[in-house]
């Protein structure tokens, strides 16, 4: 018997909590810890009257004191710190104050700051979240997933740590960035933090100063490559999937290929999906589908050049593909009009590539400006190629100079924009400098968050396109229309209804997607249209964490969505 069983409502959200233990056990497990919320009543059927003190407050009150308290801290390092510290200890308080202003501790407990969680890990370390997978323990993965079927976990989101936001491998410290997304999860879908689980599959790091920093907590080995990597996943994967046949498996910051490779591989084997590559196309996809609505254009009429050929740029090219396609554009047109960039230039079939960059790789013979590997640099690619759209996902800071975001202006009265590397230290170019640039005309996004740009007395509101605009809403949509697997037309239906949350008030100032503080609402309308297509693409079925039946209804579908969000209030606690 665990320290706590759930009581769910029809609509599989949490009702209450029955609770087996007494005494300090009650105040030590986050899920059920109110602190001094607790009533006279609770305090005396738990035992736990005297171990705190007699005051009784409120949630609203103990945020406005969590708020002071966070004030105090001197970077959002330490502010990070101390949200964490306060999960641990009460969950439900540290999610009423992430909801109290989601904009400013977004910005905390993922990007920007995270990364930098990421590469302090070892040395902050305080207490274990999630499950960490080593080469030492993962026959066993059964067993230790097993050890959580009592939280009925719905959302899993596993990384191998290698590939983390720009920053490269950072081995066990990407664990990290799995509890900053299902922190995001629960703000967004409302996926209540005890059906959510961060996995680290540990397969060592060739970072080198981690190998030989003594405060390194992770599996002190180079990486595991080639079959003995791929068994290892697969080992995680088999046990994940007989334990949780019908929870969500995001996979997570994989580098390259490999982020290819273990998505395709389990497209049909997990309910899975990867976010680096799906859903950066998908939220991408939105900014670009905002921006036609600006320019009064057709995503058609468009020529796109992608400046970084990782999971996350070939991902973004993947998802304009099928956005043509669906409007109506043959594959090898769609493809022709999407251009990619590496360290070496444009990507073109005259050398050696990995396979995830072949797809949109470019034949030198179907261009005739193209002569030489001298004629695939950056400003010559958007000038030739007559690009409109154009995305950074490079981590090269101020690779957009002045002259090519004016190559790409000469090519459209309104160029798209979009600088989207992280952190704000490797963005392609700063938003003031582009909207200068372009005398005001550019339509710009980027991926870490900016203030508004006032040029000429106009002010620009500068869209952030984060991926948290995107998949807690195909995460939420998944779980409740019982999908029983992910599908690419998820993602498009995503990115529509993601745009469709931009005002027109917003569009007038150049924004491209809506205000972070409208987090929970953008991601109902994705969860709901992702729904609907599963509906529609006959891969629906009852959810498996509801007793809601919605009958493959569109319309009881919303309702379910809607009934199933967990708001971080404190509910009710019974004991034997």
């Amino acid at each position: 018997m665990g320290i706590y069983d759930l009581e769910f409502d029809e609509y599989g959200n949490t009702r209450s909590f029955k609770v087996n233990a007494k005494g300090n056990a009650v105040l030590f497990h986050n899920y059920i810890n109110k602190g001094v919320a607790f009533s006279y009543e609770e305090r005396d059927a738990l035992e736990i009257s005297g171990l705190i003190p007699p005051e009784v407050k409120s949630l609203s009150q103990q945020v406005l004191n969590t708020q002071e308290i966070i004030e105090e801290k001197v970077s959002d390092f330490e502010k990070f710190i101390y949200i964490r510290s306060l999960f641990d200890r009460n969950a439900t308080l540290a999610h009423a104050l992430l909801a109290s202003d989601i904009t400013r501790y977004m910005s905390i407990v993922y990007t920007p700051t995270v990364g930098l969680v990421c590469q302090k890990f070892s040395a902050m370390f305080r207490q274990g979240n999630g499950l960490h997978f080593y080469p030492g323990n993962i026959d066993k993965a059964e067993e230790i997933l097993s050890r959580f079927k009592r939280a009925d976990v719905r959302v899993a989101v596993v990384t191998d740590n290698q590939g983390i936001l720009g920053i490269g491998d950072q081995g066990a410290g990407g664990q990290a960035i799995c509890l900053g997304k299902l922190m995001l999860y629960t703000q967004g879908a409302g996926i209540a933090p005890w059906h959510c689980l961060p996995i680290s599959l540990d397969v060592g790091t060739d970072n080198e100063a981690l190998l030989n920093d003594p405060k390194y907590i992770g599996w002190r080995n180079r990486r595991l490559t080639g079959d003995a990597y791929f068994s290892f996943v697969e080992t995680f994967a088999k046990a994940f999937k007989k334990v949780f046949p019908d929870a969500l498996c995001q996979w997570e910051d994989f580098s390259k290929q490999n982020a290819f490779t273990v998505r395709d591989t389990y497209v049909n084997e997990l309910i899975s999906f990867n976010d680096d590559i799906q859903g950066t196309g998908a939220v991408t996809l939105a900014g670009i589908i905002a921006a036609m609505k600006v320019k009064k254009e057709s995503l058609l009429d468009q020529v796109y050049l992608i400046h970084g050929a990782g999971a996350g740029g070939v991902g973004i090219a993947e998802q304009i593909e099928a956005a043509l396609v669906e409007e109506g554009m043959a594959v090898d047109e769609a493809r022709a009009r999407i251009l990619t960039l590496d360290s070496r230039g444009l990507v073109t079939t005259d050398r050696k590539l990995d396979p995830y960059k072949g797809k949109f790789a470019k034949d030198p013979a179907s261009l005739d400006w193209y002569q030489s590997s001298n004629d695939g640099r950056l400003e010559n690619v958007v000038e030739k190629a007559k690009v409109t759209v154009l995305i950074g996902t490079s981590g090269q800071h101020g690779c957009f100079t002045r002259e090519v975001v004016e190559k790409v202006s000469a090519n459209t009265p309104q160029p798209v924009i979009l600088p989207l590397s992280n952190p704000t230290a490797n963005t392609e170019a700063f938003p003031e400098d582009i909207i200068k640039w372009t005398d005001g005309k550019a339509l710009v996004a980027t991926g870490s968050p900016f203030d508004p740009v006032v040029y000429r007395e106009k002010s620009h509101r500068i869209g952030q396109c984060n991926n948290v605009f995107i998949f807690p809403g195909v995460g939420l949509g998944v779980v409740a229309s019982g999908a029983c697997k992910v599908l690419p037309s998820f993602f498009t239906a995503g990115a529509h209804a993601a745009a469709a949350c931009v005002t027109p008030e917003d569009l007038k100032r150049g924004a491209l997607f809506p205000p972070v503080e409208k987090l929970q609402k953008v991601t109902l309308k994705v969860a709901k249209a992702v729904g609907r297509a599963a509906i529609s693409a006959g891969v629906s079925r009852k959810c498996a964490f509801s007793q809601f039946d919605h009958g493959n209804d569109g319309k009881r579908l919303d309702e379910a969505i809607e009934k199933m969000v967990w708001k971080p209030v404190y509910l009710p606690l019974s004991s034997e």
